[in-house]
């Protein structure tokens, strides 16, 4: 294990990564941060959880000058998801550097409050491509300056198809900078970007395999016509209190979280096609424990921000053996055990084989019995979500809500969960036996001395 302190960061930076408890280097960022420090190009192979946001992170505020007002770093990435994931990890480790301007920018979000804040430069942006060349078409934005970019999840961007918005991006910023690539996967089209947009790259392969120990693996053959009934079989026999279940199609997604949610289970479907307010509140209440089971497609379900998964479930088996690896990789994290269950119908034996021959190992197959469906039963989900109709706009932080909670409503802390606050809205999880009278008590006192509209999710 490496130290931070041996890297030449600036000491705002060690400060930051002292304060986020964060003393050693995980492989990626031992092999990459001395390249990105240097300023050479890199390209590194790192899947979702191996620390590479702080690689980048680190790297891009290293080199920042803060009092040069231009925008000096560019992040692009799939999804808005994993957008506001990096961008709150990027203000993370800047907590100890005054003054630095970051901006989120992406698809599915009013673009009347982004050109307002695009006024004055910012020195990051972190954003999806389609929303970032467009504000760089309009001259909105302004990427004369940018010193580095950086692709995250490099191979998610090309498979939602945004190579040619990358290449343009490319063509409307600075000629010198660098270029940063992390991928999970490396596809030849991966190898083309590098070659095209990279000089003499370092090469950063880590080979981080899912400890066998912390991950067990079943996969079940069912029939077609009996996989909900198996699938809500095994949410109950395993009492899943919080699993994360995967569908290939949209239309799946939306189907199984209704049929789920008829049979008692507190489920929420999240798949591209849906409003990105209704998105942000299923995320929100997913990660706060208010609903125990999402319902995703891998697209919807990158960029989740969630530590101590302990199941998955992949109600379709993975088109390809990448994406299995990837949602398999979302449980048994930070040392946590998980459990990764595959339900394959007999048609889908091929993709499994394909799973085989990637991992050269056999897979672990049970035998399950499905039974006759049960009669409706009520799996509630631990905690309750707050709304409030405040938010960053009006200064409203994480601990103004939890001063009043704990105050004036006279809740003890450990029936507060996790509070995320947005800019117009903010949301805070309640023990589900509490809820009710910690809102009757937040209506009728005061956050931060106003009165703001609270209501439940």
């Amino acid at each position: 294990m490496t130290a931070f302190t041996t890297l030449p960061l600036k000491p705002a930076l060690l400060a930051s990564l002292e304060t986020l408890g964060y003393s050693e280097m995980t492989p990626v960022q031992a092999e990459s941060l001395p390249p990105i420090l240097e300023g050479r190009d890199v390209i590194a192979q790192a899947r979702t959880g191996s620390g590479k946001t702080a690689a980048f992170g680190l790297g891009l505020l290293h080199s920042l000058d803060v009092d040069t007002i231009r925008l000096q770093t560019l992040v692009l990435c799939p999804t808005r998801e994993l957008a506001d994931q990096v961008s709150k990890a990027i203000r993370k480790l800047a907590a100890n550097i005054p003054n630095v301007k970051l901006l989120t920018l992406c698809g599915g979000m009013p673009l009347g409050p982004q050109l307002a804040s695009l006024t004055h430069d910012p020195h990051i942006v972190v954003g999806t491509p389609g929303r970032v060349q467009e504000h760089l078409k309009r001259g909105s934005l302004h990427g004369g300056g940018i010193k580095t970019l950086v692709l995250d999840e490099a191979d998610r961007m090309l498979d939602m198809g945004f190579s040619e918005a990358i290449d343009d991006i490319v063509g409307r910023i600075a000629k010198h900078h660098q270029t940063l690539l992390f991928s999970a996967t490396y596809p030849d089209e991966i190898r083309a970007i590098s070659q095209r947009m990279q000089k003499d790259p370092v090469e950063v392969t880590v080979e981080t395999p899912h400890d066998e120990v912390t991950i067990e693996q079943r996969f079940h053959e069912v029939d077609p016509a009996q996989k909900i009934d198996a699938l809500a079989q095994l949410l109950v026999k395993e009492h899943a209190d919080h699993a994360l279940v995967f569908c290939n199609m949209r239309r799946d997604v939306d189907a199984v979280a209704e049929e789920l949610d008829k049979r008692g289970f507190s489920a929420l479907a999240l798949h591209g096609d849906m409003e990105q307010r209704d998105r942000d509140e299923v995320l929100v209440r997913f990660a706060n424990r208010s609903c125990s089971i999402l319902v995703a497609t891998d697209v919807a379900a990158r960029g989740l921000d969630i530590t101590a998964l302990p199941q998955v479930i992949s109600y379709d088996i993975a088109h390809d053996p990448d994406t299995h690896t990837h949602r398999i990789g979302r449980t048994g994290r930070a040392g946590q055990t998980g459990l990764a269950i595959t339900l394959c119908t007999p048609r889908e034996r091929p993709k499994a084989a394909n799973i085989e021959a990637m991992t050269g190992k056999p897979l672990p197959w049970h035998p399950l019995k499905v039974g006759a469906p049960r009669g409706k039963t009520l799996h509630l989900a631990p905690m309750k979500t707050l709304v409030i109709d405040a938010g960053r706009q009006d200064k409203l932080r994480p601990g103004d809500i939890l001063g009043a909670l704990t105050g004036d409503a006279g809740l003890n802390a450990d029936a507060i969960g996790k509070i995320d606050v947005f800019a117009t809205r903010a949301y805070v999880a309640i023990k589900r036996d509490l809820a009710n009278k910690a809102l009757e008590r937040l209506r009728a006192g005061k956050i931060k001395g106003r009165n703001f509209r609270v209501r439940p999710l």
